[in-house]
């Protein structure tokens, strides 16, 4: 019953046609700009809860590395932010697109990235933003975030010529040249933001 108070509140839902109940109770309201103005600051703060009601510590909740960090001091405590935040927007990409690849299929979880189609560095706005993301394997990844790879309006897979050209001499690009054409596999909820899909397309190296 709470969820489908909530439900009433999300736009997303709305453009489907999923309204939820429509009456609830005034906090409800509260919570939701207040996730939809500090959506950093409230994810850290449920991982750090999370943490303390298990007893643990917040950067293994989150399975981040610290190995690199600074022992001590603000500027680890910054970096263990950024990561824990990181490691909640990739468990929620791939949560999304049931731990598969959406060009390929792929369903290995270690070799699935959880790719911004904004980046993190520019657009701090939809950092977390479920549909700021592709779940996408390394290589199409790395095309992707090089503007080597772009999606085109009806969500299919469009590749670079440059990358067509090389075929010629690198036989190990026909797996990744395979999908140009391929239609993206959506999940069924949080699919990617068509606007931040036509402005990452605007840089595509053709």
């Amino acid at each position: 019953m709470k969820l489908s108070n909530f439900a009433r509140l999300d736009p997303a839902l709305q453009a489907r046609g999923i309204v939820g109940l429509r009456r609830g109770a005034k906090g409800e309201k509260e919570i939701w700009d207040e996730f939809g103005e500090r959506p950093e600051a409230l994810a850290f703060e449920s991982q750090q809860l999370l943490a303390k009601k298990l007893g643990k510590r917040v950067e293994d909740i989150a399975e981040i590395r610290t190995d690199d960090l600074p022992r001590e001091g603000l500027e680890r405590e910054a970096l263990i932010r950024v990561r824990v935040n990181q490691s909640f927007f990739r468990r929620r990409i791939l949560s999304a697109y049931d731990f598969r690849c959406c060009v390929t299929g792929m369903n290995v979880p270690e070799l699935l990235v959880a790719s911004h189609i904004a980046p993190w560095s520019e657009d701090p706005a939809n950092r977390l933003n479920p549909r700021n993301g592709l779940c996408l394997n390394p290589l199409h990844d790395r095309a992707f975030d090089r503007h080597l790879m772009w999606v085109d309006p009806n969500f299919r897979v469009r590749l670079s010529s440059r990358l067509r050209d090389l075929k010629k001499e690198k036989r190990s690009l026909e797996w990744m040249l395979s999908f140009e054409g391929e239609t993206l596999r959506l999940p069924r909820n949080f699919s990617p933001d068509a606007n931040l899909l036509a402005n990452h397309a605007r840089f595509l190296l053709a």
